[in-house]
């Protein structure tokens, strides 16, 4: 059975494709569906008012302790400086004190790291040239782990560690790894575990960190030339940044399930939306022009009546018929049994009501804006490429996750 069981990282290896593995291009392939300019996720969110950021192409490890914990010694391990290309310093505030080393290798998936070496930290009064503590608090913001060394040679109970340590677990506890570097430079087995007691006794002291099952991996750079009996967990700190990589990716394909329905939800919104506006629209309209008829019709039909009230009977009767001249007379008795006064403010009333109609017809033919055609049509083009084309892209990136996922489920059987 053994022999049919191969790691995750075997299994990444067999599918590297012109030097690039297959996590690489998965979460490649993931940022440019979103980060296209012209058919991108992010640019199809902005046009219906949604707000996307596209996935990072790799993940952030930092490193933080105090001074001369081994975290440098650890990055250069980790990455060989044969295959690193130093690049010029930046000039900005706290980054004049940043530089930059590029590895050029793709082995030990450093392709998808990239490690952030913060300063080391020390009591007393030292003074560093920037804020330190908020600038690894903000670091801390950022990155997806967060590896704490502690050096067991006078210099692991450092009250600045411990407090940014503290202030880091309040936010991302669940991103924080403790290691006791150098473990081989302890001296004994019983020195390296009252190191290790007197280290976790003061993290436990510090409210939110005293937890149960509190590890604290004994680690060291394995030197041939000066062997140890010290237990080695190194290859475990490599086991949890490939675990980080393997969640990234997975989280990554999660996301852009989450945001194609989030986007496919806000088309669909408003294209609604935008309908039920044109229909309120239409019957705005019919409102107003019922009412700009109504109001043109009242002065029109007085008008009318006294026009008709000054014509002869004999005019009435061939334009109106007999029975249409009785009903008109009706009208004209009860118009004439008006005083003067009466009919003048019966008149001024009838013209007030017909301007208070008009006034209500215009505020009633105010509408709001619809999408054109074209809008729509883009819109509806937009929603098929996220639910056909992205959507069918994220469902063959997964199942190409999944096929190299399946090693692992081996493994823990």
């Amino acid at each position: 059975m053994s022999g049919k069981i191969k790691s995750r990282s075997a299994a990444n290896a067999d599918s590297i494709t012109g030097g690039v593995s297959c996590d690489e291009r998965i979460l490649r392939d993931c940022h440019q569906l979103y980060a296209d300019p012209d058919s991108g996720l992010i640019s199809v969110a902005e046009s219906v008012g949604v707000t996307l950021l596209p996935p990072r192409k790799k993940i952030t490890v930092l490193l933080m302790g105090n001074h001369s914990a081994g975290k440098s010694s650890f990055i250069n391990w980790e990455m060989p400086p044969s295959t690193c290309i130093h690049t010029s310093n930046l000039c900005n505030s706290v980054s004049e004190y940043l530089s930059t080393e590029i590895c050029t290798s793709r082995q030990k998936r450093f392709s998808l790291v990239t490690f952030v070496d913060s300063p080391g930290l020390v009591d007393g009064d030292m003074k560093y040239p920037f804020d330190v503590d908020e600038v690894i608090l903000w670091l801390g913001d950022l990155c997806d782990l967060i590896l704490v060394f502690f050096d067991p040679m006078g210099q692991a109970l450092c009250k600045r560690t411990l407090n940014i340590v503290e202030s880091l677990n309040e936010k991302h506890g669940d991103r924080l790894k403790f290691y006791l570097s150098k473990a081989d430079e302890a001296g004994g087995e019983s020195d390296r575990q009252r190191v290790m007691m007197q280290i976790v006794q003061e993290l436990c002291k510090r409210p939110g960190l005293n937890k149960c099952g509190f590890d604290m991996p004994t680690i060291y750079i394995p030197n041939p030339n000066k062997p140890s009996r010290c237990v080695n967990q190194i290859e475990e700190v490599c086991r949890t940044i490939e675990k980080t990589i393997n969640q990234t990716v997975q989280n990554t394909l999660n996301s852009l399930e989450k945001d194609c329905e989030i986007i496919s939800d806000a088309i669909t919104d408003t294209l609604v939306n935008d309908r039920q506006t044109s229909a309120a629209n239409r019957r705005a309209r019919c409102k107003s022009c019922f009412l700009t008829l109504l109001g043109f019709s009242v002065p029109m039909a007085l008008m009318a009546l006294l026009v008709l009230g000054s014509l002869s009977k004999e005019l009435l009767e061939m334009a109106l018929g007999h029975e249409g001249t009785d009903t008109l007379s009706l009208y004209l008795v009860i118009f004439d049994s008006l005083s003067v006064e009466q009919r003048f403010y019966g008149c001024g009333l009838l013209v007030l009501l017909s301007f208070l109609l008009l006034i209500i017809a215009r505020f009633s033919f105010r509408t709001q804006a619809t999408l054109s055609g074209k809008q729509k049509r883009q819109l509806q083009e937009k929603l098929e490429y996220v639910q056909e084309v992205v959507k069918t892209k994220k469902k063959k990136l997964y199942e190409e996750y999944l096929r190299q996922s399946v090693s692992d489920q081996d493994m823990d059987l």
